[in-house]
């Protein structure tokens, strides 16, 4: 398959084709209505795939990007599906339908799809106000912090070695030269150790402290641990923190209200709801409930709503 798709064939894919398909196999035994709702832009074997399930097929592809497909990529679009039909009605075939696996993912999926379509519904009709998203701006505004710092750091995986790295400093080294050699953060040992600007509400917080209590040019006198590892930090400068414009982040603040009001809609549905829990989660696979070292990039912590211009550290990962 070509690059114009990410993942053909992928497992989602089939088992949305495989409920797609028990969907056409009960068309077909139902009587033929008058007019289709829908006409077929495929038939295979009998089962018809129509216009809207190609729409969504294509949706799902490009992820929601606007893109117009040249006539090749239409073509490639309609084989991937001749493919999963045919792929999903040899699973039926073969019995797979009644898979208990197989049952499970399709209940999901069909319960996953309804959800989005009350969640899209609910959306519809809570669309933010303007005198909504500049409440929320004012009070992100109000919350922000008011000063922007700039630092370099090196990351090392202990405390002995960043105790080192601190002698070194005292010695007379070049925090840039220790941080290129040592450090262990891709992201910033080749500008030795940058980070850029950036506010403290946007780094993890044993990170965020340490660079408040520094003033201009100096390195902390003890090493500072987060969950990446071991941290020896340089304070470059400060400057005042100036919030952006609102226009700037509407669609972000939107987007941040909208999620708020759903999840308060689920919330007063939970409220509503009669729930037994009955799964035992105090029993956590060790695979789930402790990541190996390394696995989570070192990034700085999600950033407060507006966010800072531009240039900021938002953009560097400490």
């Amino acid at each position: 398959m070509r690059a114009f798709f990410k993942a053909p064939l992928c497992a989602a894919s089939l088992a949305a084709l495989a409920l797609l398909a028990a969907c056409n196999k009960q068309q077909a035994d139902a009587p033929t209505p008058a007019a289709p709702a829908s006409p077929p832009v495929l038939v295979v074997n009998g089962a018809a795939i129509t216009r809207a399930e190609y729409d969504i097929y294509l949706k799902n592809l490009l992820q929601g990007k606007q893109q117009e497909l040249t006539s090749d990529q239409k073509t490639q679009v309609l084989d991937e599906l001749i493919s999963l039909q045919l792929l999903a009605a040899q699973a039926e075939k073969d019995g797979l339908q009644n898979d208990p696996d197989t049952q499970a993912q399709l209940q999901l999926l069909h319960t996953r799809v309804l959800a989005d379509a009350e969640s899209q519904k609910y959306i519809k009709s809570q669309q933010p106000s303007d005198s909504e998203l500049h409440a929320e701006y004012d009070a992100a505004v109000a919350g922000m912090e008011r000063t922007e710092y700039k630092a370099r750091h090196i990351l090392v995986a202990s405390k002995e070695q960043a105790e080192q790295v601190i002698k070194k400093l005292k010695g007379g080294a070049k925090f840039e030269d220790l941080a290129k050699t040592l450090s262990t953060d891709n992201g910033s040992k080749n500008n030795g150790g940058d980070l850029g600007w950036f506010n403290t509400a946007r780094m993890v917080k044993p990170f965020g402290d340490a660079v408040k209590t520094l003033k201009k040019g100096e390195v902390t006198p003890e090493p500072v641990q987060t969950q990446y590892g071991w941290h020896v930090i340089q304070l470059e400068d400060t400057r005042d923190a100036t919030p952006p414009p609102f226009e700037q982040v509407k669609p972000q603040i939107t987007n941040n209200l909208i999620r708020k009001k759903l999840q308060s809609y689920a919330a007063d549905l939970k409220k509503d709801a009669k729930i037994e829990k009955k799964l035992d989660t105090s029993a956590v696979p060790p695979a789930i409930g402790n990541l190996p070292p390394g696995s989570a990039p070192v990034a700085p912590a999600t950033p407060a709503t507006p966010p800072a211009p531009a240039g900021s550290a938002g953009e560097s990962k400490p």
